[in-house]
């Protein structure tokens, strides 16, 4: 049944005009909420020894991950799955490759709890830092009833939700500067549609959307042991079923893939043409689609400038 949705899905969406929309360059979010979650963001007492912050995992200096295969955590500690980056969150519609936590706050308990990752507790974290001027005041300011678990979560959250990356060459394209793309560039999205890449990488996050099959037209046999939505759900027909990533930035996160096989773009696009289409495109073909992937830097977000 999955394939057969596949297959009608990708109908339905090759013959669509347009099935990705440009970033807005202005969004909504609370700033005070947004500053005091970037505080929290990069503070090391959210983890356990004080080693680990959130931005040790998620670098937003650069593609708002960590471009290791797994990341370290407290203790020295290596999880098992890549980590995925934090922009463009809000538009994904769960977290985490697996989809467990349905928004971006049930996001940020996950790490913080995880013995792998920060391998604490939002009840230490409060002893931790109830006593620091800083927070106890900011939070009295922001928060009607102060410095509590609901409201550090919710300030980090914020904090993440703010983090788009508008303005890539691409969506500057979409908005109708033809300019923005070489010819090559435009070949290379005309290559992304034609052979269906589009049918999973659609959307205002060009991915982040659906949960997929990893392999479904060829066997994939993953580095590590992680069954993706299977681990949630406990269905049998989610093995291998991953959230779509996110193509945004794709330049800069590198390994990809849940297991972190293919170290660069030439080689994902590669793999993702064989075991997701059925099919091997040439080096040219592949070439001139990593070209348009390169065009979905965007720019910085703006709240990493705001104090």
């Amino acid at each position: 049944m999955k394939i057969l949705f596949l297959i009608m899905t990708s109908f339905l969406l090759l013959n669509c005009k347009e099935l990705i929309l440009p970033i807005k360059s202005d969004i909504k979010y609370d700033l005070q909420k947004a500053l005091l979650g970037k505080k929290l963001f990069f503070d090391k007492r959210l983890s356990k020894d004080n080693t680990i912050s959130c931005a040790s995992c998620h670098d937003v200096d650069n593609g708002g991950d960590d471009n290791r295969d797994f990341s370290i955590g407290v203790d020295n500690k290596k999880g098992n799955i890549n980590s995925p980056t934090v922009f463009n969150s809000r538009y994904n519609l769960a977290q985490f490759w697996d989809g467990r936590a349905k928004d971006l706050k049930e996001q940020v308990s996950g790490p913080i709890h995880n013995p792998v990752e920060m391998g604490s507790s939002l009840e230490e974290i409060i002893k931790k830092l109830e006593n620091d001027k800083y927070y106890k005041k900011q939070f009295a300011l922001v928060y009607k009833n102060g410095f509590t678990k609901d409201n550090l979560v919710d300030a980090i959250s914020e904090f993440e939700s703010a983090l788009v990356t508008p303005d890539s060459r691409f969506d500057l394209y979409l908005k109708g500067d033809k300019s923005a793309l070489s010819e090559d560039e435009i070949e290379g999205y005309r290559l992304f549609k034609k052979n269906g890449c589009i049918s999973c990488h659609n959307g205002i996050n060009i991915g982040g959307n659906l949960f997929q099959k990893m392999g479904i037209l060829k066997e994939y046999k993953s580095k590590v042991g992680n069954l993706g939505r299977y681990e949630v759900t406990k269905d049998v027909e989610d093995k291998s079923y991953f959230k779509v990533p996110t193509l945004r930035n794709i330049n800069k996160t590198s390994p990809y893939f849940h297991d972190a096989s293919a170290k660069n773009l030439h080689d994902a696009v590669s793999i993702m043409m064989e075991y997701q289409l059925g099919m091997k495109a040439n080096k040219q073909e592949i070439e001139k689609i990593v070209k348009f992937l390169k065009t979905l830097d965007g720019k910085r977000p703006k709240i990493l400038d705001k104090k």
